[in-house]
């Protein structure tokens, strides 16, 4: 009867341990802004990373565009209902920065959860952006990508022009923009995200200052000062061009891709991140190339620097919140990882290790242009200049360049005076946020 007793009450035991729930995987949720084929491709790094274990489980979320997406975040905070991880762009570091008691440095994350970060790991154009004085990274680089050069090969072969050889310096461009209007184009050249490409990657690719100090990584009393003959000239340049439409603007944001992809422009200056865009759009043989450069500044070429966002991390989550977002940052900077996103998105690889994997697998053989990205980004050790911008309320700072650039190129302005008043507008936002954050 003992031994009959003993098993019912194993058995018994048995019954209830099987049938009491598994232990529930720790959601993370994570604020995004990526939307389409971007936004399927960032769920299933989730989706992936979920699969590889079993105690954490990321929640992506779409919350509209960039701004929305970190309004949304810092409302969320005041109600203590803030994701752990939202995705931010690069322009608001600064702002992100300000945030006191709000944000949980990445490398302090890292540190705590004793998980291998190593910013020696990560492009020397990224990690200066996202990097501290002191070299620590405070967010975690997600989606990078900097302006390149595309130009349609068949009407390069219809001017005359060698398809194989892109313009290299800006009075080449010119030359050849002209002789492609001469055979019938449109346009000859157009750009997207006009301060984007024509003064913040300008100046940095000519080793110019956008701002002192630094570009501000030196301290919030940076001032504006990329009124200097250099930018002037180019943006005379092209204002020259655009009556005769040798450059014709296309507007802000991305609106000139599409001129390109139907072959309106022979030459477009955008993100490296379109390129898969323009490739599977396009009804020609595209081309690529670096940035163009005046040739007689000195130190041009130098470096171009990043766009895209980076993963924040917000403080006041559950503890075990933070040891999953730690392996979550991990398994994202894992080789294969990074470069399977590199390769599916057209966004460069932030690791040294993604880009010689890349490379070693043969993908920048099979798709030309992919590799010109970070061939401009590693061309020189980044400078002063070159490392990136950190700068308080440029989101509204670039709105303000955007909005002079226009005046210049429609003829209302001269470049002089309308980068001028750019740079007044601008400061007055830097002294406005100077005295919202007086203790940093």
């Amino acid at each position: 009867m003992k031994l009959v007793s003993r098993f019912l009450q194993i058995a018994a035991l048995a019954a209830l341990v099987l049938a009491a729930p598994a232990q529930a995987a720790t959601e993370i949720m994570w604020w995004h802004a990526m939307s389409g084929e971007l936004g399927k491709q960032l769920e299933r790094l989730a989706t992936d990373f979920n699969a590889s274990q079993s105690d954490y489980r990321i929640v992506p979320t779409y919350k509209g565009n960039y701004t929305e997406t970190v309004t949304a975040a810092i409302f969320a905070f005041r109600s203590r209902s803030q994701p752990a991880v939202v995705q931010v762009n690069e322009i608001a570091t600064a702002t992100m920065m300000a945030a006191k008691g709000a944000i949980y440095p990445v490398f302090e994350l890292m540190r705590d959860q004793s998980e291998q970060f190593s910013p020696e790991a990560y492009l020397p154009s990224v990690t200066g952006y996202y990097a501290d004085v002191a070299g620590n990274m405070l967010s975690f680089p997600f989606n990078v990508s900097t302006p390149i050069l595309y130009y349609n090969k068949d009407l390069f072969r219809a001017a005359g022009l060698d398809s194989e050889a892109p313009p290299k310096t800006w009075p080449e461009i010119g030359a050849a923009a002209k002789r492609l209007r001469s055979v019938g184009a449109v346009c000859g050249l157009t750009t997207s995200w006009p301060s984007w490409v024509n003064v913040e990657n300008f100046s940095a690719w000519h080793n110019l200052p956008l701002a002192s100090r630094g570009n501000g990584f030196g301290g919030l009393d940076s001032e504006l000062t990329f009124n200097n003959p250099t930018v002037v000239r180019h943006v005379a340049q092209l204002a020259e061009w655009q009556a005769t439409k040798v450059f014709d603007y296309s507007g802000r944001g991305q609106s000139a891709e599409p001129r390109f992809q139907k072959g309106e422009c022979g030459i477009f200056i955008g993100s490296s991140a379109t390129r898969a865009d323009i490739k599977a759009n396009s009804k020609f043989e595209v081309g690529y190339g670096l940035m163009p450069y005046w040739p007689d500044v000195a130190g041009a070429p130098q470096n171009t620097i990043i766009g895209g966002a980076t993963l924040w991390v917000l403080r006041d989550r559950p503890r075990a919140e933070y040891t999953g977002v730690a392996r979550f940052f991990a398994y994202l900077s894992k080789p294969e990882v990074q470069a399977a996103w590199h390769q599916n998105t057209g966004y460069l690889p932030i690791t040294r290790a993604a880009f010689d994997l890349t490379r070693a697998q043969g993908f920048y053989d099979r798709n030309p242009g992919a590799a010109i990205g970070i061939e401009q980004m590693t061309l020189k050790p980044p400078t002063a200049n070159s490392k990136g911008i950190r700068l308080g309320s440029f989101v509204l700072i670039r709105d303000a360049i955007d909005d002079e650039l226009e005046q210049a190129f429609s003829g209302k302005r001269t470049a002089q005076s309308a980068l001028d008043l750019a740079v007044e507008r601008g400061n007055r936002l830097l002294r406005q946020f100077e005295r919202a954050n007086p203790d940093r």
